[in-house]
């Protein structure tokens, strides 16, 4: 592959400001080397990121080190991951700023990875043995990437304290949904002063009520995909999405582009139904919104809550925003290695998907 010598230097500066800022995170001079390895292996050509070529492209001569740095070596993987987030706000960071909550499946074999089991894969398009990762994406006009990330932990093991000992989980680890976690990991955000004024994902989070709510408490405005079934109020009266959506006129819907895709703007028919509440404010407005494909006709369908002057166009951009979470796990996967890791603990699994975060 020829690279030019501008791109080399890009390479050579951004490893550098890497290496200052990981720096306080690693005690150990040996420990900080061999993750800086990791790193650049991360970003090298070398088919799979696993312990083994991942050793062979830093001169080792064994996985032993990079095992180490993944399992027993004293680094805190959460303090690693909030200096990323700190980067990530100095450089893409905006009040306009959307926050993309989604999952991605981890393909497993065996029954010891921390939190495995057989349940749907997003990755695999079907039931299949392995490990799912709950994200939370940051994407504003000057980029979009990976800020935080939990393993989803089945309900199955934590009714087997030993089993979660064994993967080396915490102690009395108590069962949390995928949007219970995504809501832990938009709490940490506002925590973290982190610059956004948008939430959105798909149906498994915009299905669930608890959290709408708990969005609408803390004047989160968002654009959450939800199914067709859903029951939506308006006054005193519940209807399904789609029921309601059955009573707009032909009129009503719009053509507008929810972003830029591989071939040009992303077109569809869009329509915002609002519903009204029961001693609403004037300033929110609570609606749904639907979007149909030009090709067959699909319907998808989102619950919004924002500022009443908020225009069409504005939820549409948001709503758009959820392809950018998944470019992040497509790129994570062909080309840095997100689910080439081999380890079966909690530890090591916090570990690699924050270094692989870091490229």
């Amino acid at each position: 592959m020829d690279v030019d010598v501008e791109t080399v230097a890009v390479w050579g500066g951004e490893l550098g400001v890497l290496q200052g800022r990981l720096r306080p995170y690693f005690a150990r001079r040996e420990t900080r080397q061999r993750a800086i390895a990791y790193i650049k292996g991360l970003l090298s050509d070398i088919p799979r990121k696993n312990g083994w070529q991942l050793a062979e492209q830093a001169g080792e001569n064994t996985p032993d080190g990079m095992q180490r740095l993944l399992g027993s070596s004293v680094w805190d993987a959460e303090a690693v991951r909030v200096e990323l987030q700190t980067y990530i706000v100095e450089e893409l960071g905006e009040t306009e700023a959307v926050l993309v909550v989604d999952e991605t499946g981890f393909l497993k074999q065996g029954p010891f990875s921390a939190g495995v089991k057989r349940q749907y894969s997003g990755t695999a398009g079907r039931i299949a043995n392995c490990q799912v990762g709950v994200f939370l994406a940051y994407a504003s006009r000057r980029g979009h990437v990976l800020l935080n990330r939990a393993l989803y932990v089945p309900q199955e093991w934590i009714n087997h304290p030993a089993r979660c000992q064994q993967a080396g989980m915490p102690d009395k680890l108590p069962f949390a949904t995928k949007p219970e976690l995504a809501r832990q990991m938009l709490e940490q955000a506002l925590k973290d002063q982190v610059p956004f004024a948008w939430v959105t994902g798909d149906s498994i989070y915009g299905g669930d009520r608890r959290l709408r709510l708990w969005l609408e408490d803390q004047d989160i405005a968002f654009v959450l995909a939800i199914a067709k079934d859903e029951p939506l109020w308006s006054g005193f009266q519940q209807q399904r999405a789609d029921t309601r959506l059955a009573a707009v006129p032909a009129e009503a819907w719009q053509r507008l582009s929810c972003g830029e895709g591989a071939k040009g703007p992303r077109l569809y028919d869009w329509v915002l139904v609002p519903l009204p509440r029961l001693m609403q404010s004037d300033t929110i407005q609570h609606a749904l919104l639907a979007r149909r494909s030009l090709s067959d006709g699909e319907l998808a369908y989102y619950v919004v809550f924002a500022a009443a002057e908020t225009r069409l166009q504005t939820l549409v951009n948001v709503a758009g925003q959820r392809w950018k979470v998944e470019e992040c796990f497509e790129l994570a996967k062909d080309e840095v290695g997100l689910d080439h890791y081999e380890v079966r603990h909690w530890v090591g699994w916090y570990r690699h998907i924050t270094l692989v975060m870091w490229t």
